[in-house]
């Protein structure tokens, strides 16, 4: 008697990507311009007009971190200023905060939103505080009028942490165009895919010019201005800068993914609501339903995993999807629980007692637009098949 053939894994975020994207890539290799040039600038010229912004105001660069870790220097923000952000986001966060000679300090969620509570925020503020930098978790936007209103009262920089949210809006402006910055992610698994890749956009043009040159090296021009087809041009070093340009062959890819976010965007969307129908009757707590008068970007779908109530611990639980083929992920444990922010700043997870539940009882499932119908009943029915009802 044969085994069985253990089903395909279902990779965890897997990207989209078409014809359109691999005959791009193709024909930049082709070209023979592989570094910082002109798919950039289109892809910098198609991202402004989606966003409706003009294009001085946005910068291409090589991650979300590299974003925010620029914004904040281009922001003039003085080295040792406390910067409030959330303790439940990726590491890359706080990270940017100390790369850019800052001091972060952690304001709890709102445990229904999972994101920033702006009365945290009140609470966290001292007369070192300059600048507050909130994550859209999950791609449904924070609180936008509170935080703005707290940053005027207290004439504080906001820095926007949009890596999980390009399509999100609050109140019918787009997430990243409130702040002085936005900052976007094109990682992977993210909803507009470049590999590896971030952008940046700003409120100053002047603020976001001296983002760009902070992002190479802090010279006047880049590969495209010096080599390009109108002959070589001089440089000049006026900065000391980063290594932080995006690649055309990056931008052939996020040149078509931008094209297609709305349609992306719907097919996560129906994907969502499939989940939300699906797992109604199981004692999970399910993400929660949008604000009004906003657009969740739908990036993570995640789900709390409560032994108690479950019957089963959550890392068992991802140990069982992992045996099923299913990827999952952890968005994300809370930042105090790493034993380096530990180390160097005493902090214990306790201190924010809402993250810490969160971050020790969250899963996220697959929530890609190239999932298939079939791709969905296979998490539908591996998740029902691990979870008492």
């Amino acid at each position: 008697m044969t085994t069985p053939a253990a089903p395909p894994f279902l990779v965890f975020g897997a990207p989209a990507i078409g014809e359109e994207e691999i005959a791009e890539v193709e024909a930049c290799l082709r070209s023979g311009w592989l570094g910082t040039g002109p798919r950039v600038a289109r892809f910098e010229r198609d991202f402004a007009a989606w966003r409706g912004v003009r294009p001085s105001q946005v910068a291409a660069v090589n991650s979300c971190t590299a974003a925010l870790h620029v914004s904040m220097v281009a922001a003039g923000l003085e080295p040792g200023s406390e910067v409030i952000t959330t303790p439940l986001t990726f590491c890359a966060t706080v990270n940017a905060i100390l790369h850019a000679g800052l001091t972060p300090v952690l304001a709890d969620v709102d445990p229904l939103t999972q994101n920033i509570d702006p009365d945290a925020i009140e609470a966290a503020i001292t007369p070192r505080t300059r600048a507050i930098l909130p994550v859209h978790f999950a791609g449904r936007p924070c609180a936008m009028d509170r935080l703005m209103a707290i940053a005027a009262r207290h004439g504080l920089r906001v820095i926007e942490d949009c890596a999980h949210a390009v399509e999100t809006e609050f109140h019918g402006r787009p997430a990243g165009t409130f702040g002085d910055f936005g900052c976007y992610s094109f990682y992977v698994t993210k909803n507009v895919v470049t590999g590896e890749g971030g952008m940046i956009l700003g409120r100053d043009e002047e603020h976001v010019a001296r983002a760009r040159i902070l992002a190479l090296h802090g010279m006047s021009k880049d590969a495209w201005h010096r080599f390009g087809d109108k002959g070589y041009r001089h440089y000049q070093v006026v900065e000391c800068g980063f290594k932080y340009n995006m690649m055309d062959l990056q931008a052939a890819i996020g040149l078509h993914q931008l094209a297609r976010v709305e349609a992306n965007w719907r097919r996560r969307r129906e994907l969502w609501r499939r989940y939300d129908e699906a797992f109604a009757d199981l004692p999970l707590t399910l993400p929660a339903t949008p604000e009004p008068d906003t657009r969740h970007g739908h990036h993570l779908y995640t789900v709390m995993v409560d032994e108690a109530r479950c019957g089963i611990a959550r890392d068992d639980f991802l140990d069982g999807m992992n045996a099923a083929c299913i990827g999952t992920g952890v968005h994300y444990l809370s930042i105090p629980e790493h034993p380096y922010y530990q180390q160097r700043f005493g902090w214990r997870p306790e201190q924010w007692p809402h993250a810490m539940h969160l971050g020790r009882q969250t899963v996220s499932l697959p929530l890609s637009p190239g999932m298939t119908d079939a791709d969905a009943e296979r998490v539908i029915d591996a998740v029902r098949g691990l979870i008492r009802r």
